[in-house]
């Protein structure tokens, strides 16, 4: 059936239901695209983003676009990251006093040998202590604390390393021969100093410790300065300043003054290990301790 014999059939269909009148549509006619010339191309690839927003809505200030608002936000990766309230230790978080290093402190502590005795039975404590699970898995040994059990300065830096774990003793590796170095410039000896850190165990491949890991070492940093009960304490580092002052600043907002902890004065200066990274600093260092030294009633050169 051709489509005119098609027509004709239909027309004669509707006429019988009573329909004699069909109206006529105009149907638009396709518009062809503009074609863009070369220079109208480049001139719209210069002023677009890759998100096609224009470059004119991104450049100018105080002008937002409504493409731009469209745009999704991008974020980075999460995985690995923590937020600064994540990294708060909360006083749920911190573990229980210990009995045994509660009845250390409650002992007579006014002579030397009984704070030699009171620290051997700490130190004794703290090398089976294992609430930092990576720190007591991967440790070689703790690293409690060395010096005069009655000296009236102590040293507190931030945590063993390599050196420090494999012999167990603070202050020992290359940042520690530069402290010494420091020391006898300062017309005092190593051994008439208590030196320790924030944390008995070093953290793997020497990262800085854990808000939750200092804490968890907090309460045998504390019985180590009330058996001790220095007159002076120098925190080496940001780590030892801020744990143990509770501060958020840098060290270089704290140094050159005095604070006060347990009685005793405390001054903030730059970690050995930061003068290695940065030899400038080491002037900055010296004049901290030609303060310090002031204190103690000795004028360096």
């Amino acid at each position: 059936m051709n489509s005119k014999r098609a027509i004709a059939q239909l027309l004669q269909h509707l006429s019988g239901v009573g329909v004699t009148h069909v109206p006529r549509v105009e149907f638009p006619k396709p518009v062809k695209p503009a074609q863009k010339t070369e220079s109208t191309a480049r001139g719209v690839a210069a002023n677009t983003t890759a998100d096609g927003v224009s470059a004119k809505d991104v450049t100018k200030p105080g002008r937002k676009s409504s493409k731009a608002a469209a745009v999704p936000e991008m974020r980075r990766p999460t995985s690995g990251l923590r937020s600064v309230e994540e990294l708060k230790v909360t006083d749920a978080d911190r573990p229980e006093a210990l009995a045994e290093v509660q009845g250390l402190l409650l002992q007579e502590l006014t002579d030397t040998q009984q704070k030699h005795d009171a620290l051997c039975s700490l130190a004794a404590i703290v090398a089976k202590c294992r609430r930092c699970s990576e720190l007591a898995a991967t440790r070689k040994q703790t690293v409690f604390g060395v010096g005069d059990p009655n000296a009236r300065i102590m040293f507190i830096g931030e945590a063993p390393g390599a050196d420090e774990d494999a012999q167990g003793e603070p202050f020992v590796g290359e940042a520690g021969q530069l402290l010494n170095k420091i020391v006898t410039a300062c017309k005092l000896r190593r051994e008439d100093i208590y030196i320790c850190n924030v944390l008995r165990c070093r953290p793997p491949g020497n990262r800085n410790p854990l808000p939750q890991e200092a804490s968890n070492c907090r309460e045998f940093l504390d019985a180590q300065i009330r058996i001790v009960q220095p007159e002076y304490i120098i925190c080496w580092g940001a780590v030892a300043a801020q744990n143990l002052l509770n501060e958020t600043r840098a060290v270089g907002k704290l140094r050159r003054q005095f604070f006060t902890h347990n009685g005793a004065k405390v001054m903030c200066t730059y970690h050995p290990s930061y003068l290695l990274r940065n030899p400038s600093a080491k002037k900055e260092v010296w004049d901290d301790m030609k303060f310090f030294m002031l204190e103690l009633g000795v004028e360096l050169q």
